[in-house]
């Protein structure tokens, strides 16, 4: 029977949710990071606060690539111009309530999404 040959890198790590693996040494402070997220339950934190490099945008972007669409194909599908979609999912255009509801209906999701 053949023995391994090399040592297992993972022994000193534990499981989050079946999915990732962190070294035992960071669990306190992740576990001290979560405590404080959940006990500022009263404090609501922005996106951009959150995520600074993040936008509304983001979500167009991100629903739209779950779809399978092409921006050229989601402008279609919304009657405006791609470049204008561009600007929306770059945060260089605003998304109005308008536009949010419609993007909602064609990428599946809630229209607050976008606001």
């Amino acid at each position: 029977m053949l023995e391994p040959t090399k040592e297992q890198i993972t022994k000193d790590f534990a499981e989050i949710c079946r999915r990732y693996r962190l070294p035992d040494g960071k669990i306190s402070k992740i576990q001290e990071a979560v405590s404080a997220i959940l006990d500022a339950e009263d404090e609501t934190l922005s996106l951009e606060e959150v995520f600074p490099e993040m936008h509304q945008g983001s979500a167009i972007r991100g629903l739209r690539l779950r779809e399978g669409l092409t921006q050229e194909q989601l402008a279609g599908l919304l009657g405006v111009k791609r470049t204008n979609l561009s600007e929306m999912e770059n945060g260089k255009r605003p998304i109005g309530k308008n536009m949010a509801k419609r993007l909602a209906q064609v990428l599946k999701t809630n229209y607050k999404v976008f606001l």
